[in-house]
């Protein structure tokens, strides 16, 4: 799919990115059969090759419109489509620069425009640890389908006192510490059984602000944690580990979104090659943990976040890690298939958000588990919303077999 870019964008460095990405499509349609959005509607523009000549058209000079957008705004950026193209189509970083050099040409209008502020802002501040907070006292008068959506507090338990000459460093993120503080320091607590410790760092991603509207913001939230680690990596940590695999999926592109910044483009490369998910680095102790664990059967389904399966292109580790220690993954139709979590998109597009959600819980509780671990945050919130079925992280269920 050749793109002729026109003036201005001809020099644009964001243009010239998605028309290369873009020109690798052979038009095969592969993509549509694992696209969320195309299989609820059926709409060639709500599938990625679809999106794909929307956004030729739009790096082509063709006036772009409010059609454009909704199309655009549709996807969930779960990167399905690019596990299964045979062509290595790199969607994901198409479908984002054609975003923001939309939002150049064509500003949202107001509504639009506050929403997506007021996310930011909401969810990237202590406004949010507060108003869960609220939100779970007042959780008994509640509405039950707002009641579901506010996760009962667990208390964390304790964080180990970092001994270990082998360190890992662990950033707690923007919204996990405030709705479920258990799952870094259940990993701390598996870690030091292993001889390793961990040490907590706050810190933003940059994903969120990237999702929403606000590049600047996102580049501003990357070099600050680039700024933030790098004292820890001259230091030695021998990994930099996030327990929500959206958040690691970022981190891992940091050398990537910083490659043209000379002042950080050194220290990016190095922290985004130290970044591992949870199910890498423990792989390497699995007879350990097989030796820590009891051997009890376990009948859990698991749900393999994008972030972990399509992104990170890590699908089926934690499986086989689970499988190992005991337990018995239960199969899982679609699996490749979004949970419709994906970030904010469960508020911004509430009705697709519902119905995949609804699709992924037929999924996962067909062979009737016990329970559903997943490996991002924003995925437990939203399967947990929608069923009396216990869901929690992986890691939750690791620290306690081994505790």
């Amino acid at each position: 799919m050749q793109v002729e870019l026109k003036a201005p964008l001809a020099t644009e460095p964001l243009a010239r990115e998605a028309a290369s990405v873009i020109g690798r499509c052979v038009h095969c349609g592969f993509c549509n059969a694992t696209c969320p959005t195309y299989q609820l509607r059926g709409d060639e523009l709500d599938g990625p090759r679809g999106r794909l000549y929307l956004m030729k058209q739009l790096l082509e000079g063709k006036p772009a419109g409010e059609i454009t957008r909704l199309h655009l705004d549709r996807c969930l950026t779960c990167r399905a489509c690019e596990t299964a193209c045979p062509s290595g189509v790199e969607y994901g970083r198409a479908v984002e620069a054609t975003r923001e050099l939309l939002g150049q040409q064509l500003p949202r209008r107001a509504v639009g425009r506050w929403r997506r502020a007021a996310l930011r802002t909401f969810l990237g501040s202590g406004t949010f640890s507060l108003a869960l907070a609220a939100g779970r006292l007042l959780r008994p008068w509640l509405p039950a389908t707002l009641r579901r959506r506010i996760p009962l507090r667990e208390p964390p338990g304790p964080w180990p006192v970092a001994v270990h000459a082998r360190r890992v460093l662990v950033p707690r993120g923007c919204v996990q510490p405030a709705m479920f503080p258990r799952t870094d320091a259940a990993l701390a607590r598996i870690l030091e059984r292993l001889g390793v410790s961990t040490v907590p760092i706050a810190g933003c991603c940059g994903s969120l602000r990237q999702h929403l509207d606000d590049p600047a913001g996102a580049m501003a939230d990357v070099r600050a944690n680039v700024d933030a680690w790098w004292p820890h990596v001259e230091r030695g940590v021998e990994a930099i580990m996030m327990t929500a695999s959206a958040c690691g999926l970022q981190v891992k592109d940091y050398g990537r979104l910083l490659s043209d910044d000379p002042a950080y483009a050194e220290r990016a490369a190095r922290i985004a090659a130290l970044a591992r998910d949870p199910a890498e680095y423990l792989a390497g102790f699995a007879a350990d943990l097989v030796r820590l664990s009891p051997m009890q059967d376990s009948r859990v389904a698991f749900h393999a976040p994008c972030t972990l399966q399509h992104g990170q292109r890590l699908g089926g580790s934690v499986e086989v890690l689970l499988t190992r220690l005991g337990a018995k993954p239960l199969p899982v139709a679609d699996a490749q298939l979004c949970c419709g979590s994906a970030g904010a998109y469960s508020i911004l597009q509430p009705e697709m958000s519902i119905r995949l959600r609804e699709r992924k819980l037929r999924a996962l509780t067909a062979g009737e588990p016990t329970e559903v671990l997943s490996a991002n945050v924003g995925c437990i919130a939203h399967l947990a919303a929608g069923t009396d079925l216990r869901v929690r992280h992986w890691l939750e269920w690791l620290d306690e077999r081994c505790s």
